[in-house]
């Protein structure tokens, strides 16, 4: 059954994309099967990964060239080369050179100034709300979207101090409802719980991994309870889910780009007869 509105006109597409560190890239193949099958997306939300990845689109980067981006920075020195070096009091980074490249990558764009209508999920510590940003320069919303707590230092703007919008709003398919989609597809790049067993192996954190075991089995059910509560609600029509390698997680898995790219490629290709069931039929 297609979609359309009263008038028959088609309604309006919105594409949703997960946080997920690492495991965000894979919306990159999302976006290039969506793009060589003419799915005509109407607009965007994102948060965290996700967010950074739909304000690249909404600015007019190809799937293409985000995929020779990530590739690129793959490398374990290109990725430190946005480290800070002064470790901040509310972050293991600053996030100074991390907007320094996206303004290298973005410009100076505003909001109003991109290609499609775009919305970034960030949390407010001060007020302990969920903030929806949209309007105003970009480059400080990606900023704020992607400040993984106790990773980056958060963002202050104004009289908020702003980290990623995954703390309450991993998957913000309410957002694009409230933009005016009447239809979404929703990619969500979580790890399973059934995952978590074999992430705690992950060789960089061995030390550490009966702790972190424990943190990250807490997050992820916390995360999955937030996310489960906000689907029932919005209620996507599509939902993406990408088969990705259990040791890829949100700060580990960088150095296999072309793995997690391939894996996105892949679920949206399986999933494209449900997405061309929202398009008009001719």
């Amino acid at each position: 059954m297609s979609h359309t509105t009263a008038r028959g006109e088609r309604a309006r597409l919105g594409l949703v994309l997960s946080g997920g560190g690492a495991r965000g890239l894979a919306h990159i193949g999302v976006l290039k099967v969506i793009e060589e099958a003419g799915i005509p997306v109407d607009l965007l939300v994102g948060t965290s990964m996700g967010g950074l990845i739909a304000a690249a689109y909404a600015a007019g980067l190809t799937p293409q060239y985000m995929e020779q981006e990530a590739l690129r920075m793959a490398r374990l020195r290109k990725l430190a080369s946005l480290a800070d070096r002064d470790l901040p009091r509310r972050g293991l980074f600053a996030g100074k050179r991390v907007q320094e490249y996206l303004v290298r990558q973005l410009g100076e764009r505003t909001f109003a100034e991109l290609r499609l209508p775009l919305a970034l999920v960030a949390v407010d510590l001060i007020r302990g709300e969920e903030v929806v940003l949209h309007e105003g320069p970009l480059v400080p919303a990606v900023r704020a979207t992607v400040s993984l707590p106790g990773i980056f230092a958060p963002l202050r703007v104004g009289g908020r101090l702003l980290v990623d919008g995954g703390v309450l709003n991993h998957l913000p398919v309410d957002v694009a409802r409230k933009m005016g989609a009447a239809a979404i597809v929703a990619v969500d790049v979580r790890p399973s719980l059934n995952g978590l067993e074999a992430m705690e192996k992950d060789s960089l954190l061995e030390q550490w991994k009966g702790l972190l075991a424990v943190l990250r089995a807490c997050l992820a059910l916390m995360e999955q309870r937030l996310t489960e509560h906000k689907l029932a609600q919005a209620r996507p029509e599509v939902v993406i889910r990408p088969t990705l390698p259990p040791d890829v997680g949100t700060l580990t898995g960088f150095g296999k780009a072309a793995e997690i790219i391939a894996a996105g490629e892949a679920a949206a290709r399986a999933a494209l007869p449900q997405i061309e069931l929202l398009l008009p039929q001719q």
